[in-house]
């Protein structure tokens, strides 16, 4: 069954634009790139469909820990106005990697694991300056929620000058978990936060160390809060109180930085 486009309204708001090469759609094409192995970034599925080759899509993705949302067809519509058969996915300019891999070959080669952890940031670029903090300042790896992140793409490679060619990037499905996997893989997770105790100049980043940097809206989760290790602030002089999430990871990776070479 193809699903074709509603006529458009004048009130709805104006499509987004994709780049083709980030852009699959169609069921097809979709299942072909998954079969391929194709690294996704995340797949949209219409909402309300008995399609059995969407559930087989559904099926694969959810095996392949693929982000799938279910979304309905006015959304699908204004992405492409062309025939997406009631599917799109958007493929991942990088391959993710394992943090469980990353962890480990970083303690064989005798390193000290040092982390970047990003709660449900979306801004895609920000999210590409970040990445290249972190790469410039040597960190293993950067790590984000499947779910409530920024999309990789050509857009944020180009943030990232290219970083994130270098730098490797793991995808989890829940971030709670992997913060406690980090710490009984005796990492410290330091939770970068006006609701600190301590300022970031307090903590010490010699030992492996897990940075969690929050959201452009709200910061870090409270649930995320409760469980890290410290709380760290960056003390504010001027009249407004908070930092674009970018500029504030870039002052405590290189505190971090600063105390390593020291």
């Amino acid at each position: 069954m193809e699903y074709k486009n509603k006529k458009r309204r004048f009130n709805q708001p104006p499509r987004k634009k994709y780049s083709s090469n980030e852009m699959i759609y169609g069921i097809q094409p979709v299942l072909e790139a998954l079969d391929a192995g194709k690294e996704f970034d995340k797949i949209l599925v219409l909402r309300e469909t008995s399609n059995e080759q969407l559930a087989e899509i559904t099926k694969i993705a959810n095996t392949l820990n693929v982000p799938i949302s279910r979304v309905p067809e006015e959304k699908l519509n204004r992405i492409t106005g062309k025939n997406h058969q009631g599917v799109i996915g958007f493929i991942s300019a990088i391959q993710f990697a394992s943090l469980d891999n990353i962890i480990s070959e970083t303690y064989q080669e005798g390193k000290i694991p040092f982390i970047l952890v990003l709660d449900r940031v979306t801004d895609v670029r920000n999210f590409g300056a970040i990445a290249r903090t972190a790469e410039c300042a040597g960190m293993q790896a950067v790590v984000i929620p499947a779910k409530g992140a920024a999309q990789i793409g050509s857009d944020a490679m180009r943030s990232s000058a290219g970083a994130l060619n270098h730098i490797s990037v793991c995808r989890t499905e829940s971030l709670n978990q992997t913060i406690t996997y980090l710490q009984e893989s005796g990492l410290q997770v330091v939770g970068c936060s006006e609701k600190g105790g301590d300022t970031i100049y307090d903590v010490d980043y010699t030992v492996p160390t897990a940075i969690v940097m929050g959201s452009e809206e709200d910061g870090i989760s409270d649930d995320i809060i409760k469980q890290a290790d410290t709380l760290a602030k960056i003390p504010m002089g001027g009249k407004v109180s908070s930092l674009n999430v970018s500029v504030a990871a870039g002052i405590i990776i290189f505190e971090a930085l600063r105390q390593k070479n020291s």
